[in-house]
């Protein structure tokens, strides 16, 4: 079945089938500083460059262009599993892609949906949150959503194949949902996902796994994977699917997988062999989604190595 999330009519909002969501006062930012802060002190957040560079500037603040918000909604979008065929050599290859293809849902919809279906009034200011907060840690507590021992994050009727997001308001919400984070129960006996991680990256002693040894770290930036990392450890065309295909979690899910536009013959060639061609970066942006053509210069060399990483050419 070739069902697309991004042909859905999206022009009066998001579904509320694919999407759920919280709300917090904002008085609770200085919390979620004081929870990063604390894990960094005892030395369970990585100092990786890479891995830095995302976090560095989430500083849970308020934002210059919105001083006086209130409230802080975030969002959990399902975000299906898909599968691209890439035809070579007479043969098809089914090859998984994680959450990096384009959905369609842009953040006008997030919008519309935030303030329509939400708030239910469009007077309100909105005002993204994703390079203020760390999204994962606000949905954990806010009770969206429940760590894995894998240190993803979880929603229910979502499993882990989803997107987060949040946006500042100056609407003050009657409700506060902060919390405690919390462990899903169905992980306090369950090492599935310590058994199936090929790089020991997740403890039997900590659900903060170890950033340095997880394989997405190195396969959706450019540069060669560390040879430490088995060339039969790599499971899609960018990040790490080991870990959660097998959780239980996952089961109703992971039946919901949808499949993206096949890449024929010609073109997986030349994506294996390098070929730096304008017309395959266009047709690969339509069929992928994981990136417009304009920045093909960034994308196209890790999906070329990581391709030839899972076809072991």
């Amino acid at each position: 079945m070739k069902s697309r999330i991004w042909e859905m009519d999206l022009e009066n909002g998001i579904p509320d089938s694919i999407y759920q969501y919280r709300v917090m006062s904002v008085k609770h930012l200085r919390e979620l500083q004081d929870d990063f802060e604390t894990l960094d002190a005892e030395g369970k957040v990585s100092n990786n460059s890479v891995f830095r560079s995302y976090i560095q500037e989430k500083k849970h603040h308020l934002p210059d262009s919105l001083p006086n918000a209130k409230s802080v909604i975030v969002l959990a979008i399902f975000t299906p599993l898909m599968t691209v065929d890439f035809h070579h050599e007479g043969k098809v290859h089914e090859i998984m892609v994680c959450h990096y293809y384009d959905d369609g849902i842009t953040e006008d919809h997030l919008k519309t949906t935030i303030l329509n279906n939400i708030i239910g009034d469009n007077q309100y200011q909105l005002e993204n949150a994703k390079m203020h907060v760390l999204l994962k840690r606000l949905a954990v507590r806010t009770g969206l959503g429940k760590y894995g021992r894998n240190n993803i994050c979880y929603v229910e009727g979502m499993g882990s194949f989803l997107k987060l997001f949040a946006f500042f308001t100056d609407f003050e919400f009657d409700e506060d949902n902060w919390q405690e984070a919390e462990v899903m129960d169905s992980c306090t006996n369950c090492k599935i996902c310590l058994k199936q991680c090929p790089t020991g990256s997740i403890s039997e002693d900590s659900f903060v796994i170890d950033v340095e040894k997880c394989i997405p770290l190195y396969n959706e930036v450019p540069g060669e994977i560390p040879d430490w990392i088995e060339p039969g450890s790599h499971t899609t065309l960018m990040g790490c699917l080991r870990c959660q295909l097998p959780c239980p979690a996952n089961s109703e899910v992971s039946a919901q997988t949808q499949k993206l536009d096949a890449i024929t013959e010609e073109e997986t060639k030349m994506i294996l062999d390098g070929i730096e061609d304008e017309n395959l970066y266009h047709s690969l942006s339509e069929k992928l989604r994981m990136f417009i053509p304009e920045h093909a210069y960034y994308f196209y060399p890790v999906i070329s190595r990581n391709l030839k990483l899972l076809l072991e050419i």
